[in-house]
């Protein structure tokens, strides 16, 4: 079997090799201090923390449409009683380097479960671990070609958040690391106990998701500086703004299988309208609210490895 020669370079190339989530032996409900997301605070907190049962078919309806799309799915190890659903935050690729992200450590065994199913099938000498004091996710981690977007939070209470997981050292390594890329640092609200208060990962306000369009949640941003920037790069008519409420239900977390098509939620109705009357693109719609009570959706779940012409 011929190594991976890992191949990102935006958001939107068709979509080649993918790795997602398990959706198994998720460990039933985690005591409220075992949450590590204000999403699955809230969930665990009001009684509505999702079914193992429920998140097997979400998860299954949208392994269809990869199938369907002759994507190549790849798969971690499966943990026992553990949650291995958003496989995003586990690494990413950056054009042809796959880096192993520092997680937190309530996630520690994920990186375990990559290093003897994922890791092994790509090319060894296009691996990087970060440094150790570098601290980022995938999911704070968006590609637009020449441009890097990083969510992140840099306030001196930065250690005092489990939902702050990118910070001021990883945007300093990025732009060290690729000097040729505009690195844009993205400051995003943080609360680990209200998800109306709070931008868990950076797709989680904004992704693009065809040739010069994005999604946005624009109270997401601390600073409206960053949404004046991304209204200038994309320009305001090229932004689709989702409300605060399409928010928390996390509409911006949908994923492209090319830049003319994407996976959404099928509860999505407005957004999912717009993207096919407006932008012409096929919208592929999956069930995916009960793995959302987790705190992510169909991007965090989704971890691209290859994308390229097709």
């Amino acid at each position: 079997m011929e190594p991976i020669i890992p191949h990102v370079t935006n958001e939107t190339d068709p979509l080649k090799v993918v790795v997602l989530g398990l959706p198994h032996s998720l460990g039933g409900v985690p005591k409220l201090s075992e949450t590590y997301d204000a999403k699955s605070y809230e969930a665990v907190n009001k009684g509505f923390y999702p079914r193992e049962s429920d998140v097997i078919h979400e998860m299954n309806e949208v392994l269809a449409i990869l199938q369907r799309y002759g994507v190549e799915v790849l798969r971690p190890a499966p943990l026992e009683n553990y949650n291995q659903i958003f496989a995003r935050d586990v690494g990413f690729t950056i054009d042809n380097t796959f880096f192993i992200s520092n997680l937190i450590p309530d996630r520690a065994l994920e990186t375990d479960a990559f290093a003897t199913s994922i890791l092994p099938r790509i090319a060894q000498d296009h691996i990087e671990r970060l440094p150790e004091e570098v601290h980022t996710e995938g999911g704070d981690i968006l590609l637009y070609d020449d441009v890097l977007f990083v969510g992140t939070y840099l306030g001196s209470d930065y250690p005092d958040f489990k939902t702050a997981r990118t910070n001021r050292y990883a945007i300093d390594y990025l732009r060290e690391r690729f000097p040729r890329k505009h690195i844009v640092p993205l400051e995003l609200r943080k609360h680990d106990q209200d998800p109306r208060k709070s931008v868990l990962h950076l797709d989680c306000a904004f992704q693009p998701i065809s040739k010069g369009r994005a999604l946005i949640y624009k109270e997401g941003f601390l600073h409206k500086k960053d949404v004046g920037l991304l209204e200038e790069v994309f320009g305001r008519d090229n932004l689709f703004a989702v409300t605060p409420e399409e928010a928390y239900y996390m509409n911006t977390n949908i994923f492209s299988l090319g830049p003319e098509a994407i996976i959404s939620d099928q509860h999505f109705i407005r957004l999912n309208q717009f993207l096919r009357s407006a932008w012409g693109m096929t919208v592929e719609e999956a069930p995916y609210q009960e793995i959302s009570k987790m705190g992510g959706l169909l991007r965090c779940s989704t971890m691209p490895l290859v994308r390229g012409a097709k």
